[in-house]
């Protein structure tokens, strides 16, 4: 009797082949289940709005339990809107322009959980002036937000996660300034590609421990933060204009990227700088 033609396929082969077939929701059901993040542990800095409000959000409707960190703004207001979705969220403050904040934070979350999973560097500060100008002040106080409390964070999270043998995800917040100069931000730019490089070096050492570190570089997105550059008729144009997706980013383009880069569908990416950006650093 003669071989039928699909015998000698593989499983995988078959079962590709029957793309709109009953055949197929076991394997689709499969990866929607890598996006889950039931029962994991994460801490988001700067969760009191913008990003790292919408990301905590978003972690916890993927299933995590999530402390909501604040400082000149309480998290209070996160924690609600989760809490009242049926989520766990805890609000924890401090100010990250501190050395000793880190080591604080990443305490009370350890006595609470016993461990972290998810580690969120969102929390960050800007100071513009020129160059020629700028302060002593505005410099320590940038770098030691921006890149030093991360770093911190990172080191404690990340040996948290080593010792335990449970791995886990630390996403850093970039920017479109890791990758280029900007004006009149010289601490923020130096900070953010600092970030940037953070997040390979600390990719190399820990990938081997299942530990993965990423980072997002979100593009102009319509936050308070960017509302002057929105109300600016003629800059609101230029920026638009250069934009291939045609608008300003929303807070939840960035939590889409971050559960990702949270969740076991992205265990095989390491030292990757995510841009969700519209497509403005390929125009």
């Amino acid at each position: 009797m003669a071989t039928p033609p699909h015998a000698n396929r593989t499983q995988t082969e078959r079962t590709h082949s029957k793309i709109g077939m009953r055949a197929i929701p076991p394997l689709m059901t499969s990866i929607l289940d890598t996006f889950k993040l039931d029962d994991r542990i994460a801490l988001v800095t700067g969760a009191a709005t913008g990003l790292g409000a919408e990301i905590a959000i978003g972690l916890a409707e993927a299933g995590a339990q999530v402390v909501c960190h604040g400082n000149s703004r309480s998290p209070e207001d996160t924690c609600r809107k989760i809490q009242a979705a049926g989520g766990v969220a805890h609000p924890v403050t401090g100010d990250l322009g501190q050395q000793q904040t880190p080591k604080h934070l990443m305490s009370g979350v350890l006595d609470r959980f016993g461990r972290i999973d998810i580690l969120i560097n969102n929390a960050g500060t800007i100071r513009r002036s020129p160059a020629v100008d700028y302060s002593e002040e505005d410099w320590t106080t940038v770098l030691e937000v921006n890149l030093s409390s991360v770093f911190r964070l990172s080191q404690l999270a990340g040996k948290s996660m080593i010792e335990s043998d449970r791995g886990g995800k630390i996403v850093n917040i970039a920017s479109l300034l890791s990758f280029q100069g900007g004006i009149t931000v010289p601490a923020y730019a130096a900070s953010k590609g600092g970030v940037a490089q953070l997040t390979k070096a600390l990719a190399n050492e820990w990938a081997k421990h299942r530990v993965n570190v990423n980072a997002i570089a979100p593009g102009y997105m319509r936050t308070t933060n960017t509302a002057a550059l929105q109300a600016d008729e003629n800059r609101n144009r230029q920026i638009l204009e250069r934009i291939p997706a045609g608008r300003w980013g929303e807070a939840s383009d960035v939590a889409g990227a971050a559960v990702f880069l949270s969740s076991a569908a992205s265990d095989y990416v390491n030292g990757h700088i995510l841009l969700v950006d519209g497509g403005w650093m390929g125009r």
